[in-house]
């Protein structure tokens, strides 16, 4: 089920997006004004709403630069005796997919496979896209929109051993999952497309 984002954000994160393209493409001073306080207006918005002061949310906007896209989270589903692999944050106690964020002039599929060996200590192979997805981001994140891709890849080697950012490695079957799930990296949603997705080749790449 895809979950509700608040009309409030969806608000905001547009004038943020308007805000930043805007700036981009200013001639003068008197536009750039103009679209300064309309990134400003975004923020006050998202504080008002949110624990996070205006303060903190202003310097994030002014980091993203160029013409607003959405982000792109990639993920990734590695099985073994049908089991999947999940990874427990550190930021959150929470358990997940293993990815993050793809960077600049990555190719999807590699940071994908980074991803998990950086979180996880198993080399992996992606073979197919399950899914992508918009997707809500929790946290300071939360302020900008966002697309998920899920991809399943084979496992081909390494040792469990967690990374700077995951405290635990572990492989879950579909009626033992964590209990606790880590914010909106993973939701219930992912983890049935991908069993869905290991149990039937044939099955079509899932969109939003």
């Amino acid at each position: 089920m895809n979950l509700k984002v608040p009309q409030w954000l969806l608000w905001a994160r547009e004038i943020q997006a308007i805000a930043q393209t805007g700036n981009t493409y200013a001639h003068d001073d008197y536009q750039r004004e103009r679209y300064q306080r309309l990134q400003e207006i975004a923020a006050e918005m998202i504080a008002f709403h949110t624990q996070y002061p205006q303060n903190e949310i202003v310097p994030a906007f002014d980091i993203q630069k160029g013409y607003a896209t959405p982000k792109v989270d990639v993920r990734s589903a590695v099985f073994q005796d049908q089991k999947l692999l999940f990874v427990r944050e550190i930021a959150d106690g929470g358990w997940t997919l293993p990815g993050g964020w793809a960077d600049v002039g990555d190719v999807p599929s590699q940071a994908a496979e980074r991803e998990v060996l950086e979180e996880s200590g198993y080399i992996v192979r992606a073979s197919r896209v399950i899914g992508i997805y918009d997707a809500n981001r929790s946290g300071p994140l939360e302020l900008f929109h966002a697309y998920k891709i899920v991809f399943l890849c084979e496992l081909l080697g390494g040792a469990p051993m967690p990374g700077m950012e995951t405290s635990a490695v572990g492989f879950f079957s579909l009626d033992e999952l964590p209990e606790r799930l880590s914010g909106e990296r993973t939701l219930p949603r992912h983890i049935q497309d991908a069993f869905a997705c290991l149990n039937n080749p044939d099955l079509r790449t899932v969109f939003d």
